[in-house]
């Protein structure tokens, strides 16, 4: 920098000051309100929008594939497609440590590299260049981030576009900037702004290529009456059949391999009162193998519950059966009818049948091939199927669920199908609902049963004389 220029830049750094703008207080203040503004804005948009709850973190689940915030994304995807690369591979360290440390060293070093006066943008092609580039590379690969790479058109199509295009762009300018010096700043521009219309067009035809795969949202139970209702379905799938709907069961009966087994009710003062939660967790993650109980711990149960469900079992028998806890009012199970509504299996049936029949009435299962785990399994399967017939207040289930066992034709000593559920009754007002179900036609979804007609109730009968 010569003499003449650093005596303009101190002239117009002396008109600047005179102006009265000065570090303290004005251009504290105006970062003090922006901050503020930030902070409002924040505080806004977690209170009236927030985040979905994430089930708890549980170490034993292998399937489970960590991602890191949305900020890192784009490292992340960098990592995946230089992985691709022949001779190179996935080389963590590379992509998580070299290359962010480089790009940082470069901006920490910059004012030493670029040591020119010139602040004008139209002077500085090169280095917003580069950087317009990387930020357009950056937005980029975070938004290819949900997409997955390998060999095939899409995983082609995102390489070129997040490492070939930029790669040869950086190489391209720094050329021109350090070798030809003599290219005019129009070239450079034009380099620039092909390069980041390239990425933008191979990003969007990534995007329109790629089928995202749905995911199921996980449902997680925040409040405490969600945790006890979570913890009773859980526990109606996993354990009704051995210990029964409400823990008191003493002796195992129609299970194969324990049958006659005796057992202490779980739902009494010598587990409630010498188990705490962590124990009571333990023995449902672990099981008692020697008393017949299968582990349901995710690490030795690839099929087994995660630390959070088990967690929520534990809630459910902790509130509703240990006398020292309040017992929380919950929702019913089902939402009660008025007079004249039609239940459905979306909103009616399928509460029941989580809550009362899947345990035994599902695949692998001594059920004799009557499944209740989709609607139409439940109007059509078994070997005595069907066990549902539209108006039909005789059906099998029907008379089961009330109590009856269907005796064998061949012999009626011996019932060709028992009472259901069998280590319990229905409350009477579940059994209406399945009576006005199968009478209304077994609708499936409530917009089928809000379009059937309202049933006319009977007349009262006529006393004889």
């Amino acid at each position: 920098m010569n003499d003449e220029t650093k005596k303009k830049i101190n002239a117009r750094y002396e008109r600047e000051l005179n102006k009265g703008e000065r570090f303290w207080p004005d251009s504290i203040f105006k970062d003090a309100i922006m901050a503020l503004a930030i902070f409002l804005v924040l505080i806004l948009l977690s209170t009236f929008i927030g985040i979905p709850s994430d089930p708890k973190a549980d170490p034993s689940d292998t399937s489970y594939v960590p991602r890191p915030e949305w900020y890192f994304l784009f490292l992340f995807k960098f990592l995946a497609l230089y992985g691709q690369v022949p001779l190179i591979g996935k080389i963590e360290w590379l992509a998580t440590v070299i290359i962010p440390s480089i790009a940082v060293g470069l901006l920490v070093l910059l004012p030493f590299l670029d040591k020119g006066p010139a602040r004008y943008y139209g002077k500085r092609i090169f280095p917003i260049s580069i950087m317009g580039i990387m930020v357009v590379s950056m937005v980029s690969l975070t938004m290819l981030a949900d997409v997955p790479t390998g060999l095939t058109l899409v995983g082609i199509l995102q390489t070129i576009g997040g490492l070939v295009i930029p790669g040869l762009a950086y190489i391209v300018l720094t050329l021109m900037s350090f070798v030809f010096k003599k290219t005019s700043a129009k070239v450079m521009i034009w380099t620039a702004g092909v390069s980041a219309v390239l990425m933008v067009g191979f990003t969007g035809a990534v995007l329109a290529l790629h089928q995202p795969t749905a995911v199921e949202e996980v449902a997680v139970a925040t409040t405490l009456e969600e945790q006890i209702v979570a913890g009773q379905d859980l526990y109606a799938v996993h354990c009704v059949e051995c210990h029964g709907d409400d823990g008191k069961v003493t002796e195992i009966v129609g299970v194969e391999g324990l049958e006659g087994k005796l057992i202490p009710p779980i739902n009494g003062k010598d587990i409630l009162y010498t188990l705490n939660d962590a124990s009571m967790a333990e023995v449902i993650a672990y099981g008692r193998p020697d008393a017949g109980m299968n582990p349901f711990g995710k690490a030795y149960n690839p099929e087994g519950l995660s630390k959070g469900e088990i967690d929520y079992m534990v809630t459910f028998m902790r509130y509703m059966w240990d006398d020292r806890f309040e017992k929380p009012v919950l929702k019913p199970l089902f939402p009660p009818l008025v007079d004249g509504e039609i239940p459905s299996y979306e909103v009616h049936i399928a509460p029941i049948v989580k809550r009362y029949c899947i345990s035994c009435h599902r695949p692998g299962k001594d059920n004799n091939a009557y499944l209740m785990d989709t609607y139409e399994n439940t109007l059509k399967s078994g070997d005595n199927a069907p066990s549902l017939e539209a108006g039909n207040l005789e059906s099998a289930l029907l008379v089961t669920i009330q109590g009856t066992p269907i005796p064998d034709p061949a012999d009626p000593a011996k019932p060709l199908i028992g009472k259901m559920p069998p280590k319990s009754d229905l409350k009477p007002n579940v059994i209406d609902v399945f009576k006005r179900w199968v009478m209304a036609g077994m609708p499936q979804t409530a917009a089928d049963a809000a379009a059937l007609p309202t049933p006319t109730p009977e007349p009262p009968a006529t006393p004889k004389p």
